[in-house]
């Protein structure tokens, strides 16, 4: 189970035109809105990577809005865990259990999780918040992460297993983003 004080967001790659061209980008983005202010209403930590930023772009707006208080960290490596910045980010943040979600499914989302998880982190995937060109790619990305150890969870499954008590003060918060 997820515990809010163990618990931290890691948005990986949601960047420029392959954002916009991954499979369901709509749904995606809007998906990606709901977590990042579901977590944000929580308290939860967010790491934010960008791959290349150059090359691919910026994350799109509709996220760098949300994320405007803090900086991408500036990636070039598939798995983001292999940068030293990204790395301290995620050892200062003290957490130990991560909710991985962004661009591609099968490629950075993919490789940074791995990177999680042979480094002892619990990695849940955030199924209905990753993407990648082709569903098949997708597909298989999740099959191989549940197999290596990694979890599957969707945004009302994580949301609601870190408030934990429909009595507590940000509850009600959490039902109005996720309706």
């Amino acid at each position: 189970m997820l515990v809010k004080e163990n618990t931290g967001l890691l948005l990986i790659d949601v960047q420029g035109k392959l954002a916009r061209i991954v499979h369901n980008n709509e749904k995606l983005t809007s998906n990606l809105e709901k977590l990042i202010r579901g977590c944000q209403i929580l308290s939860i930590p967010i790491i934010w990577a960008e791959q290349n930023p150059k090359g691919l772009g910026s994350t799109i707006p509709e996220l760098e809005k949300l994320l405007h208080h803090q900086k991408p960290i500036e990636k070039y490596t598939f798995n983001a865990f292999d940068n030293d910045v990204f790395k301290q980010a995620i050892i200062d943040s003290g957490r130990k259990q991560w909710l991985v979600c962004g661009i591609e499914a099968h490629i950075c989302v993919y490789q940074t999780a791995m990177g999680l998880l042979s480094n002892n982190f619990e990695v849940e995937i955030v199924a209905d918040c990753v993407s990648s060109r082709s569903q098949e790619s997708i597909e298989m990305a999740l099959k191989k992460l549940e197999s290596k150890g990694a979890s599957l969870t969707n945004i009302e499954m994580c949301l609601y297993e870190l408030v934990k008590d429909s009595r507590r003060e940000f509850f009600k918060e959490i039902l109005t983003l996720i309706k």
